[in-house]
């Protein structure tokens, strides 16, 4: 199985269905590395303890990572299931911002940001991180989120190790756009 196989199947997993491999992830969203890779195994993937870490340090996303002592493994944000990440509400910047494409743009600025089936709103530290964001389903539209003013009236923001901010839901009130309309 190819690095990218490999991260998509953890990601599919580790984030939303644990018992495609027969696996349960504890209340922190960790499963032991020992059991995955027995999991993966019994379902005819050949993956080496070695791959797995390639895959955890080297994704440019960085989308897992692995517990201190290198025995257990979790994706670091994107749950369709609650889970404890074990983050501590921190203030945010200013500004964060988010990447998506114009048919999501009027419902998003009518409703505002949610997680649908994910446990929180994912939010961009730069605007370049949410147009590679937004570019994944199209042309991207970015749109600048007043992080600092939603936390002053009380929205609780977190931010996962690999840099991505975390928040509830972003109320149209704190959206702006901040790239040009599509011309028809």
């Amino acid at each position: 199985m190819e690095d990218i196989e490999l991260s998509k199947l953890l990601s599919y997993v580790l984030r939303h269905h644990p018992e495609h491999l027969s696996l349960t992830l504890d209340e922190h969203g960790y499963v032991g590395v020992d059991e995955l890779l027995s999991a993966l195994r019994a379902r005819a993937h050949r993956i080496s303890r070695e791959q797995l870490e390639r895959v955890v340090t080297t994704s440019d996303k960085q989308r897992f990572g692995l517990d201190a002592g290198g025995n257990r493994i979790r994706a670091r944000q994107g749950h369709s299931r609650r889970v404890d990440l074990e983050l501590e509400p921190i203030a945010p910047p200013s500004q964060l911002f988010h990447g998506t494409v114009e048919r999501f743009l009027e419902r998003i600025l009518q409703e505002g940001l949610i997680p649908k089936a994910r446990q929180h709103v994912h939010l961009s530290p730069d605007h370049a991180t949410a147009h590679d964001v937004g570019g994944r389903r199209g042309s991207p539209i970015i749109l600048e989120v007043a992080a600092a003013a939603m936390h002053e009236t009380g929205h609780v923001f977190y931010r996962s190790e690999n840099g991505v901010w975390l928040t509830e839901r972003v109320p149209p009130a704190y959206l702006r756009r901040a790239t040009p309309a599509l011309e028809p």
